[in-house]
């Protein structure tokens, strides 16, 4: 079920047509002041347990009710909600469960006839909770599961030195003080474009599609170079930690019962769809294909930890339209996506303390500052508190601690990294989770000498995040910099030429053979504009290296390279560099990352444009 929750000054609504599918009404107009409005769209996997969704909707309609000080609620059947509907016999029967449940509340409801046409008017509050979307999905197996208010939730920060703050003294405008305030549900200001969103379209890295679903993307040649560097650097590192790639389907039988099971752990916005007779899903992570090539394979002790990587692309997720926005939040997506099989708890550790680090250098290298939230089970903490400080310490900086009173998901524990975007709201990217649930639901296991089976825990490792995420991350730390630059290794130029004259060409143009035989990308602007006008479009599309190339040059066999990096406004740092001591210098700059050559032309009178 699909929640919309408008805090209303007022709404008004009037009939005007009847589909084949309405229900009787007599009340053909209607207005309500100071209300909550709940616009509501029943979906086709609340049958499975529309009961619990329903008592679920009216706990959360309740709850936000008592927030926002109502006790006036209009319930609004509102399908362009979700794309995925259920029956209209279901839907009537939910909207009228959920009208009598918050009557049961003590609270005064009306609500909009179901299957006509209606023009309405609505006058929303401004303030941060009076627009709420929510999503409600079914318990497994049919139940209703243990509500979530029965969990309860204990904040700290802890220090690499070992002790345990109030989480309110961090409360501030810092990256981990930005942290904080979205985990505890501290209002901050919103509004507005994120600054990627014009960044990767000013620089023709990515845009919207607009004839596939939305959250779906276009990769223009330089977006797709830096994507696929950040795939290289991904496998690459998981190659060196001893990973096993491989690639598995984006689509799945909910038939399977683990596979199903499994998916309700993720019940909301999944894309579900039938495939002749059979229910079928679009995966949302690579943990479907690996658990099932796990549950099939012949496992042995000595062969853990085993850890399996693959580039999931993509995956999907249905989230909703109006929460879809850039590269933050997207439908279809990459995730990098590592499954570790550990012997036992103390292995699961370790190999935890290693995906970690991952983690933390990924942000070393992407040059975007991470900050950390660490989540698990009061059990959990009480056996490993030391080992906690202990990753704490090794990270060097303060971690948000979140103590769950019981579990609720697969794993017992888990971090997220985060990077801050522009609006001081987090940018989830690398996680690591100890999952000590699958196992068992996939039946993969393994025999221990005197015959007994273990299931083994899981370790789900993103050393990245998706990503698009990543990328977003990075662009959101660019639009703070003075001097906008991509780290070396990403830009999709590394090094311009620029020649002052036609008669420069042909030395610009052993320049430039020289640089990228020596595996660096450059590129020539030989088209017919002013030496100020090449330099100041190098500055926008954010060259590191720019070399200007006239009778000085040619003749001294020196280079007047602008480095960006050393660069201020208007106060661009020029040096004289041999080609051999440029090359160096780049190669110094990329050292350790991937490379691919250029994915544009390298003369710039050939370069088109895409948007």
């Amino acid at each position: 079920m699909r929640l919309l929750l408008i805090h209303s000054d007022y709404i008004e609504y009037e009939v005007k047509k009847k589909t084949r599918m309405a229900e009787e009404c007599t009340v053909l107009s209607d207005r309500e002041t100071e209300a909550l409005t709940v616009f509501c769209a029943v979906e086709s996997i609340d049958e499975e347990d529309l009961e619990g969704v329903v008592l679920q909707a009216i706990d959360e309609v309740k709850k936000t009710a008592g927030q926002v000080h109502v006790d006036k609620i209009v319930v609004y059947p509102y399908a362009h909600l979700s794309s995925d509907l259920a029956s209209p016999e279901t839907a009537i029967t939910a909207l009228t469960a959920l009208k009598e449940g918050l009557e049961g509340e003590g609270l005064t409801v009306k609500r909009a006839p179901f299957g006509w046409y209606k023009s309405f008017r609505i006058s929303c509050k401004g303030h941060p909770l009076s627009e709420l979307s929510k999503t409600i999905v079914p318990g497994e197996e049919g139940s209703v599961k243990k509500k979530k208010s029965e969990i309860t939730h204990d904040w700290f920060v802890l220090t690499p030195d070992g002790t345990t703050h109030d989480y309110k003294e961090y409360l501030d405008d810092s990256p981990f003080g930005c942290l904080v305030k979205k985990e505890l549900g501290v209002a901050v200001p919103t509004g507005g474009e994120p600054a990627h969103v014009g960044l990767m379209r000013s620089k023709e890295l990515v845009d919207y599609e607009p004839a596939s679903d939305v959250g779906c993307l276009r990769w223009m040649p330089k977006g797709k170079l830096i994507r696929d560097l950040l795939a290289d650097y991904v496998l690459s590192m998981v190659l060196e930690y001893g990973g096993t790639p491989v690639e598995t389907p984006v689509m799945y039988d909910l038939g399977d019962r683990a596979i199903y099971e499994h998916a309700e752990k993720f019940g909301e916005r999944q894309y579900r769809f039938k495939s002749n007779n059979r229910n079928m899903m679009l995966r949302f992570a690579a943990c479907f294909g690996m658990f099932s090539i796990m549950r099939d394979m012949h496992i042995s002790p000595y062969n853990l930890p085993m850890k399996m990587y693959e580039l999931s692309t993509y995956s999907f997720r249905h989230e909703q339209k109006g929460e879809v926005i850039g590269l933050k939040r997207l439908r279809a997506f990459t995730m990098p996506d590592m499954h570790t099989l550990c012997t036992d708890m103390p292995e699961a550790l370790k190999c935890f303390e290693e995906q970690l680090a991952m983690g933390w250098q990924t942000g070393k290298d992407f040059e975007t500052k991470l900050v950390a939230a660490f989540r698990c089970t009061k059990e959990f903490y009480a056996q490993h508190e030391s080992w906690v400080k202990k990753i704490v310490k090794e990270s060097d900086c303060p971690m948000l601690i979140e103590i769950l009173s019981d579990r609720v998901h697969y794993w017992v524990a888990k971090i997220d990294l985060a990077a801050i975007d522009g609006q001081m709201r987090p940018i989830e990217n690398p996680t690591v989770q100890i999952d000590v649930e699958s196992s068992t639901r996939f039946n993969i296991r393994y025999h221990k000498e005197n015959g007994t089976i273990v299931h083994p825990p899981i370790l789900h490792c993103s050393p990245t995040g998706s990503v698009e995420r990543v990328i977003c991350a990075i662009l959101e730390n660019i639009s703070m910099q003075a001097v906008p630059a991509l780290p070396t290794w990403l830009s999709p130029v590394q090094v311009r030429v620029v020649p002052v004259a036609e008669r420069h060409g042909v030395f610009a143009e052993g320049i430039c053979t020289a640089i990228n035989a020596a595996q660096i990308r450059c590129d020539i602007d030989d088209r017919e504009e002013s030496v100020g006008k090449k330099i100041r479009e190098a500055g926008m599309d954010w060259v590191p290296f720019v070399i200007v190339v006239g009778d000085e040059e040619v003749a001294s066999r020196k280079l007047t390279v602008t480095i960006r990096k050393k660069s201020q406004p208007k106060k661009p740092v020029k040096e004289q560099l041999t080609t051999d001591k440029l090359i160096e210098a780049v190669k110094n700059d990329i050292a350790g990352k991937p490379f691919r050559p250029l994915y544009t032309p390298r003369k710039l009178s050939m370069k088109a444009r895409y948007i």
